[in-house]
């Protein structure tokens, strides 16, 4: 197990991050900044920011005042290098310009729970740069949970069962809700879906209308690659229907049936994960919550193995974009639900 080393911690303290219970820690930055330097201020505190994440998960740069999808893609491909490809959606986000791309389009008076971005690919980014172009009117905080205690929190029999069997992944393609499969690989050419599913190690049945039912075995549980330390990775909740509103679940089943559902998720065996397991893990998750309301301009660095993220409802326009970083491969995860080569 890797331990940050006391140059790292030195480099972490040089930053005098605000540290409170409750919240991300801050790092304010007192003299402005133009806007064209931005990218380069980062730069210049990539050891001392790296440092800071791998101590604490998340950073929040606050009085950086990056506006705009340039400034903030500037920073994102300076501190994390390669970019991460947006990899079969269940929602929209919008090109912003550059590395740079919306929020998940997800109706403002809904939640979304806590998830890793892309826990449910082979390659997921390690590092979040989000930025806040316009906060909104209440509400829409971007939540964080470190997965090093919400692993060490959760009921030992869920943690248990989810490490033996991991987790899997079931999606219903079609034309009416998310996003079709057309759309989430890229490619109208079915022989090529069926090639990037077999080398991903994804279960598929094409339907008699044209839709695609899918299905992706991952581990609930992996280790950070940076650290060696276990985590709680996945989107088990998220995307499962016992965390959807009731009215929609009952809309949706009403639609395409329970086995024709957008999105659910189930033991890696297929067996059904039941409600109050999902509402377990959703309070674990709570109880480990760090909240801070956005400011115009703030800039909010996520360690995207270490930490989970959520986003809570919202009034008002509310303009966020991301850069998805870093790449890592569950492979290097220590991961034992993992498809073989092909």
């Amino acid at each position: 197990m890797t331990q940050p080393s006391e140059t790292a911690t030195t480099a972490a303290a040089e930053l005098d991050l605000e540290l409170a219970p409750g919240r991300p820690p801050i790092l304010r930055v007192a003299e402005s900044v133009p806007a064209g330097q931005v990218a380069d201020w980062a730069g210049e505190r990539a050891v001392a920011l790296e440092a800071a994440l791998l101590e604490h998960g998340a950073v929040l740069i606050r009085g950086l005042e990056v506006r705009d999808a340039a400034a903030l893609g500037g920073i994102g491909e300076r501190l994390s290098g390669a970019v991460v490809p947006e990899r079969e959606p269940f929602a929209r986000r919008r090109p912003l310009g550059g590395p740079v791309h919306s929020s998940l389009e997800w109706p403002p008076d809904q939640p979304m729970c806590m998830h890793h971005e892309l826990s449910y690919a082979l390659e997921f980014p390690r590092l979040l740069t989000i930025g806040c172009f316009t906060a909104p009117a209440s509400g829409g905080v971007t939540g964080l949970a470190d997965a090093e205690t919400v692993l060490a929190e959760m009921p030992e029999a869920i943690v248990t069962r989810f490490t033996e069997l991991g987790w899997a992944l079931t999606r219903s393609y079609n034309d009416l809700v998310g996003v079709p499969w057309t759309e989430a690989l890229g490619t109208a050419d079915p022989a090529a879906a069926e090639a990037y599913f077999r080398a991903d190690g994804t279960e598929f049945e094409w339907q008699r209308d044209g839709g695609l039912r899918t299905n992706q075995r991952r581990s609930a549980v992996i280790s950070h690659p940076l650290t060696g330390r276990r985590v709680w990775f996945n989107q088990i909740a998220f995307l499962n229907e016992w965390t959807m509103d009731p009215a929609v679940r009952e809309y949706l089943v009403m639609q395409f049936g329970e086995a024709g559902l957008p999105f659910n998720t189930r033991y890696g065996d297929g067996s059904s994960i039941d409600a109050e397991t999902v509402a377990t893990v959703n309070e674990v998750y709570e109880a480990a919550t760090l909240r801070e309301p956005w400011q115009a301009g703030d800039v909010l660095l996520v360690d995207n193995i270490r930490m989970a993220h959520s986003r809570e409802p919202y009034t008002g326009p509310r303009e966020v974009g991301m850069v998805l970083g870093a790449p890592v491969l569950l492979a290097d995860c220590s991961s034992p639900h993992r498809p073989a080569a092909p």
